[in-house]
């Protein structure tokens, strides 16, 4: 399974970015998917998943500006981030498995660059 994540860019702060994780190998509609981030200094922390079964779980900061979704017909999955925040910024990374809580493949990450 290779993921491939595009859409990451430098923007300002209440803009909005897309990223998209290309999968291949596999397909999305039955396995679990997840983007994660790490920051600048700090650790890799889960941003948004969606199970096998179709839920979805967001981190509380990102909750009501970010949208997961997973796209069967491209066999790829998105996030759609509005109102973007300094605090944003981060390396994303999009990651695959058979369960949620055991992602055993990563995409090399695109980066968002969010400015004041």
């Amino acid at each position: 399974v290779q993921l491939v994540e595009s859409g990451g860019g430098s923007v300002q702060a209440g803009d909005s970015l897309k990223l998209s994780c290309a999968v291949s190998g596999s397909q999305v509609s039955n396995n679990a998917m997840a983007w994660y981030r790490q920051g600048p200094g700090k650790e890799r922390e889960l941003v948004a998943v969606v199970t096998s079964g179709g839920s979805i779980y967001y981190q509380d900061s990102v909750k009501g500006r970010f949208t997961i979704s997973r796209e069967n017909a491209k066999n790829t999955l998105s996030l759609q981030m509005n109102n973007l925040k300094v605090e944003d910024t981060a390396m994303y990374y999009c990651a695959f498995g058979a369960d949620y809580s055991d992602f055993k493949y990563w995409g090399q990450g695109t980066q968002v660059t969010v400015s004041s």
